[in-house]
């Protein structure tokens, strides 16, 4: 009897960790095909930046772009990011960081896929957030943090990645038809992107030269006690400016919930590594 129990056990676990590591599998292979849709969108051949085209724009959006993009630059609107830093996964008063590594791929107004580890001794965690899920792996065989699929997570995920987009991918916020910008004071201005029925603004303050100094929204989130969806303040500050392929890009980037107030927790607190925005060549298998 004993024997058989044991034999059980063991085809149990067998199972469960086979039935994992089927899930990891398949998971890594929508991340790939993902990226790949999104990779798809970077411009083959892209205009080039001429100032006049943001004449029309309120002034601090005119002194953004003048400061962002230098004349003549290829307008990619397709980035890849490596970042290191520390992800908080406790609150303001007990921030519990972990150290973190990411590769992101960002592709507004398409979605964006954020891969991250992090580690504290022998503990890791791992996995990617999107704009289709929020997946993570304690260990790498436990499965956490699974969410995704609804309206609630994709408006989310939409201001996260448009407010990203506004100083890491700036091409992709140049004013069209679903990109307007408005004045909101002498130093800021607002951009709101409409897409696929998601709209989200983004408040941008800018110094005196137009570099961008923070960014602020108003962000559909369950971040908060009650962990139910509600707009609430989000934003960050940007620093450490580098020439990327003739944009001005932040390289340190602070950011958190219910920023502008006394219960701003800035969890995400990056130092980029490499921003690259060349398209891929044909036969080339994107990957985070």
């Amino acid at each position: 009897m004993l024997q058989l129990i044991l034999l059980c056990l063991f085809l149990f676990a067998l199972s469960l960790f086979g039935g994992l590591g089927v899930l990891r599998y398949s998971e890594r292979r929508a991340e790939e095909r993902a990226v790949d849709d999104m990779a798809q969108t970077q411009p083959r051949e892209p205009a080039y930046f001429d100032p006049a085209l943001v004449d029309h724009l309120p002034e601090p959006a005119r002194r953004f772009f003048h400061y962002a993009i230098k004349p003549g630059a290829r307008l990619f609107t397709v980035a890849r990011l490596t970042m290191t830093g520390k992800f908080g996964m406790g609150s303001r008063d007990k921030p519990d960081y972990l150290p973190m590594s990411a590769r992101q791929v960002l592709a507004m107004p398409t979605g964006f896929v954020w891969a991250m580890r992090a580690r504290r001794g022998l503990m890791t965690i791992s996995g990617s957030d999107s704009d289709r899920w929020t997946r993570f792996w304690l260990m790498g065989f436990i499965p956490v943090a699974r969410m995704g699929g609804t309206h609630d997570h994709a408006l989310s995920a939409f201001g996260r990645y448009v407010a990203e987009a506004v100083f890491w991918t700036p091409a992709a916020v140049l004013p069209g038809p679903n990109v307007r910008w408005e004045l909101v004071d002498v130093d800021t201005a607002r951009v709101t992107v409409r897409h696929q029925g998601l709209s989200q603004s983004v408040d941008v303050t800018v110094a005196p030269d137009g570099q961008p100094v923070q960014v602020r929204l108003d962000r559909w989130s369950n971040a908060n006690p009650d962990r139910e969806y509600r707009w609430q303040p989000f934003g960050g500050y940007l620093s450490a400016f580098r020439e990327v392929e003739g944009f001005r890009l932040p390289h340190h980037v602070e950011a958190g919930n219910f920023f502008g107030t006394d219960r701003y927790f800035p969890f995400f607190v990056v130092d980029v590594g490499q921003i690259r925005f060349q398209p891929l060549t044909d036969g080339q298998s994107p990957t985070v």
